[in-house]
């Protein structure tokens, strides 16, 4: 058996299954692949089982989401004694030497490492560079070396080699984030357990979302979502982040011109003994991850 349990959540994924899965299968390190698949429409499963027979695949049946799915492939990894799971998304796929490099930078202080995430031309994925950019460049200063794994706040998870002891301890998604969210939300929580998300620049791997635009109103509803990520994170003081959430939203709509910051503020209100009670539970080894049926 492999060390690395790959965890490919699908939907509707026929345009990248083959690069995708062929690049696992193609790469210098050996790793398994269960393929989770959130009720597609398009006959996903079926196209996976006639070009890759074997593919271990789970039908969900419905769309769980990104996290509920990815913690069915988390729970597997933890049962079967994998060391890493490695989460990848269905439009992403890796170079062959993506998963060497990064089992050759890992220590146990890193939860999360990623690969430069670039886009299908091979150039920075505009977000990751976005987030990371500065980071990476700072710590290069124009050098190349191998071994660097330089330190990130947050890297986005279409490229997360996740540790063993990183699941053990942080657990699985929260489901106060069905999408968008959950993986902001899993790395507060591994800052909070004193664990490190970092970026190996000599390793890179591509996330095709190139032709993905986000309209005025999408972007406004991520801005919305990135108050409940603040609210969710233990790190934060329960009191004082949910006044100053609301306070971020009027805020928000003024700066934007924008009245859904504003319609966003009732639904925040309500769900907060919701997410206070995740927030708590979030705090537990193990967090949100399904039973182990066999236990």
């Amino acid at each position: 058996m492999a060390n690395i349990l790959v965890v490919i959540v699908t939907y509707n994924a026929r345009k990248w299954l083959r690069k995708c899965l062929r690049s696992v299968a193609q790469s210098t390190v050996p790793a398994d692949v269960v393929l989770i698949d959130n009720g597609s429409a398009d006959g996903t499963p079926d196209q996976v089982r006639k070009e890759f027979p074997g593919t271990r695949i789970i039908e969900t049946g419905k769309n769980l989401g990104f996290g509920a799915a990815n913690n069915i492939g988390l729970r597997i990894a933890l049962d079967e004694g994998y060391q890493f799971a490695y989460l990848l998304n269905q439009d992403a796929w890796l170079e062959k030497d993506t998963l060497e490099r990064l089992v050759a930078a890992h220590k146990p202080e890193w939860g999360i490492l990623s690969p430069m995430q670039m886009d299908a031309h091979r150039r920075r994925d505009k977000r990751f560079n976005r987030k990371c950019g500065k980071y990476i460049d700072a710590a290069l200063g124009g050098w190349h070396n191998d071994t660097l794994v330089v330190e990130v706040p947050f890297v986005m998870a279409a490229h997360w080699l996740v540790s063993r002891k990183a699941i053990e301890t942080v657990g699985g998604f929260s489901p106060a984030f069905r999408q968008y969210g959950e993986d902001d939300n899993w790395i507060d929580r591994l800052h909070w357990h004193g664990l490190h998300c970092g970026v190996v620049p000599a390793a890179s791997a591509v996330h095709d979302r190139s032709d993905r635009r986000l309209g005025r109103g999408k972007k406004m509803q991520l801005k919305c979502i990135a108050t409940v990520v603040k609210v969710s994170d233990p790190a934060r003081g329960w009191h004082w982040v949910r006044i100053r959430e609301v306070l971020e939203l009027v805020g928000m709509g003024l700066k934007n011109f924008s009245a859904v910051p504003w319609r966003f503020i009732p639904e925040l209100r309500a769900r907060f003994p919701e997410l206070k009670a995740f927030r708590e539970q979030s705090k537990q080894k193990g967090a949100f991850l399904p039973r182990n049926p066999n236990k």
